[in-house]
């Protein structure tokens, strides 16, 4: 799965990046977890939109949002089947916007997190899914997501067993095409993003307190036992 990432890239790199005109406000997210608003891109039709989701994803017919935090993955392999994601993958799909993600390796009796990143640290994308809610009680409407989940290729397989999906730039135009609604079309994509393009390492223990929020999340790992 994926439970915690970061996007700590400044506006000016974002913009260049993802090709969008406009940003909502940023502050460099080091230890993102869920039910956090995540910065994503989806399409019009004509153009890319950056826009805040809740990260995990309430569908249409949920009767309380707390369903989310059951949802913060989707299995690429079964998304077009579930009902709780396959209208979505249909056409409702977007790009959740990263430059690292953490994952937990057990060793012994201790988890161990580790940070992984992508192409030396470019801000990279998720492919995720995404739902408009509304609330029995207030009337609005919470816009939500969640990101799939593949294989894991070797890189990943040392640590976990399941990895995001992870978009080459080559594919986002075709992700995100809204006039693209046979998943079918989609499925390539899914692969396992390449190892070579990806790197990991132990990372501090704060990360795994969600109160945590700044830059010391991804420092060195300390073994406690050995300091």
């Amino acid at each position: 799965m994926c439970g915690r990432f970061a996007l700590t890239a400044p506006a000016s790199t974002l913009i260049d990046v993802f090709e969008v005109d406009v940003l909502p406000d940023l502050v460099p997210a080091y230890n993102i977890a869920p039910t956090h608003r995540v910065l994503c891109v989806r399409s019009d039709g004509a153009a890319r939109i950056a826009q805040r989701f809740r990260w995990g994803l309430i569908p249409r017919w949920a009767k309380d949002k707390a369903i989310g935090t059951r949802m913060l993955n989707a299995r690429s392999e079964t998304a077009a089947t579930k009902p709780s994601f396959r209208a979505a993958l249909r056409s409702r799909r977007l790009m959740v916007l990263a430059d690292a993600f953490y994952e937990w390796k057990r060793e012994g009796r201790t988890k161990i997190p580790h940070l992984i990143e992508v192409d030396g640290g470019r801000p990279f994308a998720m492919a995720g899914l995404w739902e408009a809610w509304r609330d029995p009680e207030t009337g609005e409407d919470l816009h939500s997501c969640t990101i799939l989940t593949t294989e894991p290729n070797p890189l990943m397989a040392e640590i976990h067993g399941r990895m995001p999906v992870i978009l080459d730039p080559a594919h986002w135009d075709r992700w995100l095409d809204p006039r693209r609604t046979d998943p079918g079309e989609l499925t390539d994509l899914f692969a396992p993003f390449a190892p070579e393009r990806m790197r990991a390492r132990r990372c501090a223990k704060a990360v795994g307190n969600v109160r945590n929020q700044g830059p010391e999340v991804q420092g060195p790992w300390i073994d406690e036992d050995s300091a």
